[in-house]
């Protein structure tokens, strides 16, 4: 398994200073927005009490929530995956619900459903678990396709249909999703059209030997993983908004716009790749671009950002062919030959 791309580093994407902005904007958005970026930098701290490492997850998290996307996270048992979203929500003072996708798992379990009160003689719904801002869907792919669909309407709508009548999500709203790389016995893979709903998938890789070594010595001075409670609020809904408002004034010049077209253009053109990058993720890779460089304090898209959120955004958007997959080739191999061989604006 490749390692996930380094969004969570000190050293920002390139990109020379005082590019041109997208307009005035007016003193109090912009402190705002400054009080937004700094308090959503503080995130990385307060999850490293908890979770050793995973900078780049942890970035990669917070670039969903300012671009209202949903995550897929993929890696092995025992790295963290839960605790980390379990962490974060508590970081940002987020409501927080868990489900585990199981075989026999029903799609009313996961969206809510009518039932029947003796007391009024009435249906009445009872609300399922989607009903959060941070919902984790454990083991996605354990579950099958009938239960797996019942997220779609929620991701793409942020609305529960129940017997004709749509009842809105909670605002923020973001599924972070499981899945293990490598047992796929009594699994149900994600179609394309429901991973397309995935802002990006993140690898949650294994911990280093020193970052190990570390994890150790804190469970052996007794520390508990179920006990959050030195992890404090640092940022909340009203920071989200302010980020998100502050990400849509990002500036994108028309020649990185077309840049992006054209790495997604080139997926679909690749031998190695029976699907390329849809228009839909051509727009997320804008997306991600515009947040990643907000959050490196610019309020311009370079290339470099184009190129450092181009993997998490669209490996899982590509399907290598059976060929390509029998010589060793991945998704983020394709993906890294295509930018090395696709022209960057200058």
């Amino acid at each position: 398994m490749n390692p996930p791309v380094e969004l969570g580093k000190d050293d920002v994407p390139g990109g020379a200073p005082g590019g041109a902005g997208p307009g005035m904007i007016s003193e109090e958005a912009r402190r705002q927005a400054e009080t937004a970026r700094a308090a959503l930098a503080a995130l990385r701290g307060e999850v490293a009490k908890t979770v050793v490492g995973q900078d780049s997850v942890v970035t990669g998290l917070v670039i969903a929530l300012l671009c209202r996307g949903h995550v897929l996270l993929e890696g092995v048992p025992g790295t963290a995956k839960t605790l980390l979203i379990k962490t974060l929500s508590r970081a940002l003072d987020l409501d927080f619900k868990r489900v585990q996708f199981t075989p026999d798992l029903m799609p009313g379990d996961v969206t809510g459903s009518l039932v029947y009160d003796n007391r009024t003689a009435e249906f009445e719904f009872r609300e399922g678990p989607v009903f959060t801002n941070l919902l984790l869907a454990d083991e996605i792919n354990r579950t099958p396709p009938k239960t797996q669909a019942s997220l779609l309407e929620a991701m793409e709508e942020r609305q529960v249909s129940v017997e004709g009548t749509a009842r809105p999500l909670p605002d923020p709203f973001v599924v972070c999703a499981t899945q293990n790389p490598i047992e796929y016995e009594g699994t149900y893979p994600l179609p394309e059209a429901q991973l397309d709903r995935f802002l990006v998938k993140l690898t949650v890789p294994v911990p280093t030997r020193d970052e190990e070594i570390s994890m150790l010595q804190r469970h052996a001075s007794g520390f508990d993983p179920r006990d959050l409670s030195e992890v404090k609020p640092v940022a909340g809904a009203a920071e989200l908004a302010a980020g998100q408002a502050s990400v849509r004034t990002v500036h994108l010049d028309a020649k990185v716009a077309a840049y992006v077209v054209d790495l997604c253009r080139a997926t679909r053109q690749s031998p190695s790749l029976q699907l390329g990058v849809s228009p839909r993720g051509a727009t997320a890779l804008l997306a991600t671009s515009r947040a990643w460089a907000w959050l490196s304090g610019r309020d311009y898209v370079t290339p470099d950002d184009v190129k450092a959120l181009a993997r998490p955004t669209l490996r899982h958007r590509v399907q290598l062919r059976p060929e390509a997959e029998l010589e060793g080739a991945t998704a983020d191999g394709v993906l890294e030959g295509i930018l090395a061989h696709v022209p960057a604006p200058r």
